[in-house]
């Protein structure tokens, strides 16, 4: 029968604990001195280790040639222990035993002597589980239990844990384990089972399973299954594990920095074409601004950063395209608007196309973080220290000279004021009559266009707050937009933009617009009486608007 690779490789000996040195250590040390306390709580996350170190000890204590830190693995104890036939090292789930007669049948149990080992050993996991009153039935046993029992207790929620029940235990907390450690664990498994595993994407997998070691060897082998003999690569673990695609993700960043919007809307649509979540897509893109927010904010990056070496170089080059209020005000649109992924009735791609063109261009918005970043990047243009936070022509020019001269250094462009305009005394003639200006007729102006009366509507603030709610990244376009009633009773809303015009215009969206407006105008509009033009193709109606304020 198969075995799982995370059964199979589990370990065996405290040396084979991947990233828990501050705790294997102190066991070793304990167990060597005869020092073994009577009750033991390992805490952490999931895959850390926690069980396997559990059992470890259970073996190691009663291990009859435990040497240098080491378990022998030959004898009676040892072999009875890795085959599970122990009848003194009982493990327990907590999560399906966890009433108080449970409890009362260790209590019980814990006055014999072991049948066949040196210590009895009870491995309690999921500890939190229990019910409170299977808490207290425990409480005067772990505390005094006999010389011959040992408790281990496990647990993913030690804030669950009553204080009485962590006050009588040794407590020891489980790290999650770095991605290097991971990915170095990966390969080992990947040799010793006979495929090949590229280093990023042991680091792919190190960072989708979190820290965990155990997620990470069980979406190794789907990997492994699903590439069907040949190399594990990223492509792969985008396909099987449905993750976002690393270099699509880079990919959209680098649209975003050179506001090339064609790419963007072709990497949002193939990814909805795939099938594949936006969400876990928009998590993976919010992770790679976090990381170019460390590179830019402290020296040693790379001891913050779960990375291969590669792909630490690849990101350290992207973050030169951004600055610091740059990247700020992105992440703060990719928050925004992955909380508004989350309602049930969202058009997730609809919303990551929004955000992502507010991303391109700043102007579309006219908040404190839009206006931080265009100032910024100004003052940088001013010092000559533009790095490319807007990608403009005379940038590209300059990169592409860059590169056509090897070894020269760009010239540092200065700010020079303009020269005042040289002032030009013209004499009046006073005595000569100015000319009366010719009246306008209807046959030189005005003859065809006919005039039409708009007023401002007093309640368009209150609607863009109540549009905002349902659809974030849309509702800016209204903030700079200006909403008009017609004397034919008609609602026109001029934005600047044809962009907007596209945005606002789609069905779902104009429809909740609609029905915002109709709950001020009492249910009269419809698609037809209520507009959104451009104010230039205002300008180039048959019709002159005079406001009425």
């Amino acid at each position: 029968m198969h075995q799982a690779l995370y059964r199979k490789w589990r370990p065996r000996d405290f040396d084979d604990v991947c990233g828990q040195d501050h705790v294997t250590s102190i066991l070793k040390n304990e167990i060597e001195t005869g020092r073994i306390n009577h009750a033991y709580l390992f805490c952490g996350s999931r895959g850390t280790g926690k069980t396997s170190c559990a059992k470890i000890l259970a073996k190691a204590v009663n291990c009859l040639d435990y040497k240098n830190g080491k378990v022998c693995g030959k004898c009676p104890a040892c072999l009875s222990a890795d085959e599970g036939t122990a009848a003194d090292i009982i493990e327990m789930d907590a999560a399906s035993n966890n009433g108080v007669s449970n409890i009362r049948d260790i209590r019980d149990e814990v006055s014999y002597l072991p049948a066949e080992l040196k210590y009895r050993v009870y491995i309690i996991d999921e500890v939190h589980m229990l019910s409170t009153s299977a808490f207290n039935a425990l409480l005067k046993t772990l505390e005094e239990p006999p010389a011959h029992v040992i408790f281990i207790l496990a647990t993913t929620e030690l804030q669950k844990l009553p204080s009485t029940i962590i006050s009588r235990c040794q407590r020891f907390d489980f790290k999650r384990i770095t991605s290097s450690v991971i990915a170095d664990r990966l390969e080992y498994i990947a040799k010793n089972e006979g495929f090949e595993l590229e280093r990023e994407a042991a680091f792919s997998l190190a960072a989708i399973a979190q820290g965990g070691m155990r997620d990470a060897i069980s979406l190794l082998e789907l990997c492994a299954n699903g590439a069907g003999g040949k190399i594990v690569d990223e492509k792969t673990i985008a396909e099987l594990v449905g993750v976002g695609d690393r270099d699509a993700v880079e990919k959209t960043a680098y649209a975003v920095a050179e506001r090339d919007f064609k790419t963007v809307f072709e990497i949002t649509t193939k990814i909805y074409m795939s099938s594949r979540d936006m969400s876990v897509y928009w998590q993976a893109l919010t992770s790679l601004y976090r990381d170019m927010l460390v590179i830019k904010s402290t020296p040693n990056a790379m001891d913050y950063l779960d990375l291969s070496e590669g792909r630490f170089e690849a990101l350290k080059e992207l973050s030169k395209k951004f600055t610091m209020e740059t990247i700020l005000y992105h992440t703060k649109i990719l928050d925004e608007t992955f909380v508004s992924m989350q309602r049930t009735s969202a058009d997730k791609r609809l919303l990551a196309q929004c955000a992502l063109v507010r991303m391109c261009d700043e102007k579309l918005s006219v908040s404190t973080d839009a206006l931080n970043m265009r100032v910024s990047a100004l003052e940088r243009i001013l010092e000559g220290t533009d790095v490319g936070a807007l990608t403009t022509e005379n940038n590209q020019q300059k990169q592409a000279q860059t590169q056509a001269k090897p070894g020269s250094e760009p010239k540092v462009r200065k700010y020079e004021p303009a020269p005042e305009p040289p002032v030009i005394n013209v004499k009046k003639n006073e005595d000569k009559p100015k000319p009366e200006p010719a009246p306008v007729s209807a046959q030189n102006f005005g003859q065809t266009r006919e005039k039409r009366c708009l007023k401002p509507i007093a309640y368009f603030a209150e609607a863009i707050r109540s549009f905002g709610a349902m659809y974030p990244p849309e509702s800016a376009f209204l903030e700079t937009a200006s909403a008009y009633a017609e004397d034919n009773g008609a609602i026109r809303i001029r934005v600047e933009s044809d962009l907007a015009v596209m945005m606002l215009t789609g069905r779902e969206v104009f429809d909740s617009l609609l029905k915002i407006f109709n709950s001020y105008e009492g249910g009269r509009l419809d698609k037809n009486t209520l507009l959104i033009e451009t104010a230039a193709a205002a300008k180039k109606n048959s019709y002159i608007d005079e406001i009425i304020e």
